[in-house]
């Protein structure tokens, strides 16, 4: 179980619970083509984010269930993108993060500094002993992201995915518990 105390504090980022007031922030980017391309949606609409955000949870109480969070810079507020963590197995201890930037914030570092925090979440206080993270091939600043915050590339799935119209690959990274307390 995961009850976590918010806000959630980095170096620069608040993290906290989605809010009905982030409406407007998240149809900013998550309406976009070019912010949508390598997700598995299309482009949303701002009654599909509103249904997004009245349908998330501020806690993990059971595997299955996902934990999104909006990204705030601590010094402006601004809205700089939401993350996620799904408990995907509580007899594997296994989970998923992910993350989706306002392009005006990204290349800030801003990603893997709130995944880092989702890695503590997981590991720290969720128990969890894996955690992957699973992208579109041709998403190579997520994969950077991914190996900044030291989870290695385990698998490349071929086209294993027909999303959008287009057969897409896939690539798996992950780390352990063990790896991330020590890195060496």
């Amino acid at each position: 179980m995961l009850r976590p105390t918010y806000p959630i504090q980095t170096k620069r980022l608040l993290l906290r619970p989605l809010q009905a007031g982030d409406a407007e922030s998240l149809y900013r980017y998550r309406s976009r083509e070019d912010v949508c391309r390598y997700l598995l949606h299309p482009p949303q609409t701002f009654d599909q984010l509103v249904a997004r955000i009245a349908s998330s949870r501020a806690e993990l109480t059971d595997e299955g269930q996902v934990l999104t969070l909006a990204v705030v810079a601590r010094e402006t507020g601004a809205f700089v993108g939401d993350v996620v963590l799904m408990w995907h197995s509580r007899e594997h201890r296994a989970g998923e993060i992910g993350y989706v930037l306002d392009p005006e914030h990204a290349g800030n570092g801003y990603a893997a500094e709130a995944g880092a925090a989702l890695l503590r979440l997981g590991f720290d206080e969720l128990g969890l002993h894996r955690i992957t993270g699973r992208l579109d091939a041709r998403n190579t600043a997520s994969a950077r992201v991914l190996e900044k915050l030291g989870l290695r590339r385990e698998a490349h799935f071929v086209e294993n995915e027909f999303i959008k119209g287009e057969w897409t690959d896939e690539l798996v990274y992950a780390t352990l518990a063990t790896e991330w307390r020590d890195p060496s």
